[in-house]
């Protein structure tokens, strides 16, 4: 059986659901980790979770030790975790994986475009992304692959999908990747969304991939060497494991995040975010990813920054 591409008409959660072969193990310490978490065990899955700090990310002995312990199915990890700010090294994780008899899942939506992947040569079984993360298209679609491994996982299953919508026999052959000679209706597509998804992978390919990956490091790098130079601190300690697309921000001491970021939309009409999920309360996150990964974009940043650090209220105590 041959691997499979196509795309989701929804957002990234609907593949979250429709990879639900059986049971899983789950890993992160992120946001997607969570809502992958959550939609598992309403479903009725067997979750278990390894955790690490904000900020860091698993060793393949961590990994290799817990499958060993829970002997999952599959295994999920974010490998662009926009929470936190990390880049998880992938290297090595999918023949840990398969030594184990199990799938490798892999969420890029943070990061494909912006930072090296390769699902074949890194062993990844099923991949999936977001359609206005690096892209920049409109949202709401979602591109995913199925190695040939994941395939005969899918399509062998002993039990029927608990969602038509979400059921991949119908939607391989919707998008005519099953082999058989005849497509049958499954749903009507966003057609209008599928045309501007393919213009920003027409886009991102003219430039070549290799050329987004490096543009997006050097202005990430440009980006963190003007926040160090203003005395702010970066989130991500090890600098090989801060993702290019999203930047976290150590919220300065004294300062109310929150005033931070409402003095930067009213004043500067720019969207700094605060933490989400393990970050919530201690970050604030800067994302420059697609066209907007340029160190002009870095300049307007770091101004606001400037801006809001001198006329919000800083703390005494």
């Amino acid at each position: 059986m041959s691997p499979e591409n196509l795309c989701g008409s929804a957002a990234t959660h609907v593949w979250t659901r429709t990879v639900q072969c059986s049971s899983s193990h789950l890993s992160g310490r992120g946001r997607a980790h969570h809502r992958s978490h959550a939609s598992r065990n309403a479903r009725g899955a067997r979750v278990n979770s390894i955790v690490t700090t904000a900020g860091g990310y698993f060793t393949s002995e961590e990994i290799d030790q817990a499958l060993a312990k829970h002997k999952p199915v599959l295994f999920f990890l974010t490998h662009g975790e926009s929470s936190t700010g990390v880049v998880h090294p992938l290297d090595g994780i999918g023949d840990i994986c398969h030594k184990h008899n199990c799938l490798f899942l892999v969420d890029c939506v943070a990061s494909m475009g912006g930072a090296p992947l390769y699902m074949d040569k890194q062993g990844i079984d099923i991949l999936y992304s977001g359609s206005q993360k690096v892209l920049n298209a409109p949202p709401g679609t979602a591109p995913i692959s199925f190695s040939e491994r994941a395939c005969q996982k899918v399509f062998n299953r002993k039990t029927k999908p608990v969602s038509f919508f979400l059921d991949m026999t119908w939607l391989a052959n919707y998008w005519g990747c099953d082999g058989k000679p005849t497509r049958i209706y499954h749903h009507t597509a966003p057609v209008s969304a599928f045309y501007s998804l393919r213009e920003s992978l027409a886009i991102l390919a003219e430039q070549g991939l290799e050329n987004s990956w490096q543009r997006h490091k050097e202005v990430a790098q440009y980006f963190h060497e003007g926040l160090e130079k203003m005395g702010l601190k970066l989130f991500v300690k090890d600098k090989n494991a801060r993702l290019p697309t999203v930047t976290t921000i150590v919220a300065p001491p004294g300062y109310d995040w929150k005033e931070i970021t409402s003095y930067i939309m009213k004043n500067h009409n720019l969207e700094i975010s605060g933490g989400l999920g393990p970050s919530v309360g201690q970050v604030l996150r800067v994302g420059l990813m697609g066209g907007n990964s340029s160190k002009a974009s870095v300049d307007m940043v770091l101004e606001a920054l400037r801006d809001a650090l001198r006329y919000c209220h800083k703390s005494k105590v």
